[in-house]
């Protein structure tokens, strides 16, 4: 479990009442300001007068109301400083116990967000992990995978490399001696939907058994080929057809697809919901012409292949080729390509 981050204690008495003290300092100098400034003026005028001019003069309300002013007017200002003196001290401590309130939610807030999330973080953190080695170990197993077909393929492609010999007009037909195809049984089904799935693991004997004989077939090999290629290159993303779930249709709509109908009545085959993965692959094909040349050409040969496939298939036969890897390929590539549409 991840520390707890120590959070700073909210200081005592934010939340309490302020309490009012007796008198501030600022007060105190206005007191005893007033006291020495009345002490001189009483002394001033009661006992530094002349007693004789003090006793000969009348009562003069002018100068009656001067010497209130001269007494009175600078305490008043004193004390008239003084108070704004407390009330901005009173004003600044209500911002700094307003600003300590503040900071106390605030930290008890992000203490309680990181308490929440920590949990959730050592766990986003353990399926990281977990994902980058499951990533690790597909791409061995494919690189094993691919490596020990190579030559297999290699022979396959020399092969359908030789040119067919045209034949002239008029020619007569010469008893040439048939390749080793044409006397090869055709390739069973269940062979060729095994070769589609490509092996599971290197020690996948069944798998690899059928993908050596599906090479040895010339439109097998064509389409195996194709789709080497673009798992090769959807891997590079991180896109396994073995993470994906697609939603799979119905035989009847891949037998309609088949006799060339388009549009929503088989926009069920598109059924790849991985929105990651439908994402990197448009974004691939918009940027990246060998990947876009390679999904084209994949999309066509298994187009070709499915069309030659559908008429003799049975409905359990459509079903297990819609799950294989090729298959799962086709409705990814074909729905970023808009091939049901």
């Amino acid at each position: 479990m991840p520390e707890r981050p120590e959070s700073r204690p909210t200081p005592l008495g934010v939340y309490d009442k302020p309490t009012r003290e007796r008198m501030s300092p600022a007060e105190a100098i206005a007191l005893i300001l007033s006291v020495l400034w009345l002490f001189g003026a009483g002394l001033f005028f009661l006992l530094l007068q002349d007693p004789n001019v003090q006793s000969n003069a009348s009562f003069d309300p002018l100068n009656f109301v001067m010497v209130l002013l001269a007494i009175f007017m600078p305490v008043a200002l004193v004390w008239v400083a003084a108070t704004a003196a407390r009330s901005s001290r009173v004003v600044r401590e209500e911002s700094r116990r307003l600003h300590s309130a503040i900071e106390a939610i605030r930290t008890s807030y992000l203490a309680e967000v990181q308490k929440g999330m920590g949990r959730a973080s050592d766990e986003s953190i353990a399926k990281k992990l977990d994902e980058i080695a499951d990533a690790q170990r597909k791409t061995e197993t494919a690189l094993a995978t691919f490596h020990s077909t190579r030559a297999v393929e290699a022979a396959a492609r020399v092969v359908q490399a030789e040119p067919e010999p045209a034949a002239a007009e008029g020619q007569a037909d010469l008893p040439l001696e048939l390749g080793p195809e044409a006397n090869r049984p055709p390739l069973a089904r269940d062979v060729f939907v095994t070769a589609l799935n490509f092996p599971e693991t290197a020690e996948d004997e069944e798998g690899f058994a059928a993908l050596r004989k599906a090479l040895k077939d010339r439109q097998a090999a064509n389409l195996i080929q194709a789709a080497q290629d673009v798992l090769t290159l959807l891997s590079q993303d991180g896109i396994y057809m073995d993470d994906l779930r697609p939603d799979l249709a119905r035989p009847e709509i891949w037998r309609r697809f088949a006799q060339g109908e388009r549009g929503r009545v088989v926009a069920a085959l598109g059924g790849i919901r991985d929105r990651s993965s439908l994402a990197l692959t448009a974004g691939r094909m918009r940027q990246d012409p060998i990947f876009r040349d390679a999904a084209h050409h994949f999309l066509r040969r298994f187009d070709q292949m499915f069309v030659e496939f559908e008429p003799t298939a049975t409905d359990q036969d459509i079903a297990e080729l819609s799950e294989t890897r090729t298959a799962r390929a086709f409705m990814l590539l074909g729905r970023v390509a808009g091939t049901f549409n």
